[in-house]
Parts: structure tokens; sequence; C-alpha cells
């Protein structure tokens, strides 16, 4: 880790009011640690534009565990992704609605593959993709 820099930044009142109860609300001890998280927010991002960056990604997706076949066309996704994946865990929400979260690692590209394989399998009612960097370069 480099040396630390002070900066100065000219900002409107009612904007730093805003960021001000903003990082009250997210418990922030200081404003140069929430703009510093900001920053690597956004250099993740960036990142995670490049589609050979190293990423690590969970999927979670709500289905119906009723319906014919999910559950197999799920895990043959997964087995066609198993240098990806690290993990999987399966909780039942109710008696029809299950949750799978999937934690993967690997090209960002790879990632957003397995993710829309398995948010569009039909049957899936809501799914989503966070994804992160590994974080060598914040």
């Amino acid at each position: 880790m480099g040396d630390t820099i002070r900066f100065g930044v000219s900002i409107q009142d009612q904007l730093l009011a805003r960021f001000d109860s903003l990082i009250a609300q997210r418990g922030y001890i200081n404003r140069s640690e929430a703009i510093r998280d900001l920053i690597r927010s956004a250099l993740v991002e960036e990142d995670l534009e490049n589609d050979d960056e190293e990423s690590i990604g969970t999927i979670s997706m709500v289905y119906d565990h009723h319906t014919r076949d999910l559950s197999d066309k799920l895990t043959e996704h997964q087995h066609s992704h198993h240098k990806e994946i690290i993990s999987s865990m399966h909780i039942h929400l109710d008696h029809n609605n299950c949750l799978e979260v999937v934690v993967a690692k690997g090209k960002a590209r790879e990632i957003k593959h397995l993710a829309h394989e398995l948010i569009g399998t039909r049957g899936v009612k809501h799914g989503k993709l966070m994804a992160t960097t590994t974080g060598k370069n914040l």
C-alpha cells in the first residue's frame, strides 16, 4: 500500500449534506473512508468490463422446484462449469420455492456466461449476478 495523499474537493453544500447523511446511515467513520469505497467500487466496475479480468461472482436464483426437470437442468449447467464453481448452497424458502446461490471464480466472461445460463433456464423466477474482482488491483 502506498503513501496517503490528502486532496481537497469542492462540492455544493446540499450534495455534501446528502452525502454526509448517506455515510452516517452506512456507518462510515469519516468521509475519507466513504470516498475510498466509492473509488474502489468504480475501479472494480471498470475492471469487470474487461472480460479477461479474474473475478468472483455470486449467482442467486429463486425458482419453483416443482418445475419439470429444472433441478436437473441447473445441475447440468453447473457441472459444465465445474472449473469455475467454488461452492453452491440450496435453501428451501417455502413449499414451492427454493433459493440457490452459486459462487464462481474465473474470467469475467466465464462468470457472466454461467450466470446467463443459470438465470435464463426456464423455470427460474428471478436471478442476479453480483460480481467483483479478486482485489489484486485495488
